[in-house]
């Protein structure tokens, strides 16, 4: 009987051991059955988005507040970008995305400059004030080769 008690005992403890890890697995992976979001997506359209990919950094002022969370091509032949930015950030509606890049040859991420308007983006806003990235080899292909005229 005495074996038995054990039995019970340890499997118990797996059991609240195994609940415990599924609580943790889902509040990381930010699933919103048992937690609120601690983030939100606005969508930004871009004529280029060169470089930049899934995960890609977004800043403000040179702090990561985000990442983005998917790239596509639009039926208006734009490219959209889904980006999904922490809660406690506030995005004013006349804010403006811009691609840049970290150094020379760095990573390219979305630089976010705040703009000075009341209203603020919620969940699947749409930003349309954008820069689209500098193209650099093209940049010193005219800078070398001078432009070609017809």
């Amino acid at each position: 009987m005495k074996q038995n008690g054990l039995e019970f005992v340890v499997g118990l403890f797996m059991v609240a051991g195994f609940l415990a890890f599924g609580y943790l697995a889902l509040q990381l992976g930010e699933v919103g059955i048992l937690s609120a979001r601690k983030s939100y997506v606005v969508n930004a359209e871009f004529d280029n988005i060169s470089g930049i990919k899934k995960g890609a950094a977004i800043q403000i002022a040179g702090v990561v507040v985000g990442q983005v969370k998917n790239t596509w091509l639009g039926k208006d032949d734009l490219a959209h970008v889904a980006l999904q930015i922490d809660n406690g950030v506030r995005v004013p509606v006349n804010s403006m995305a811009s691609v840049k890049s970290q150094g020379i040859v760095g990573d390219k991420f979305i630089q976010l400059t705040l703009g000075g308007d009341e209203k603020l983006f919620t969940d699947g806003g749409v930003l349309t004030e954008t820069e689209s990235a500098v193209d650099l080899e093209s940049l010193i292909s005219k800078f070398a080769f001078g432009s070609v005229k017809k």
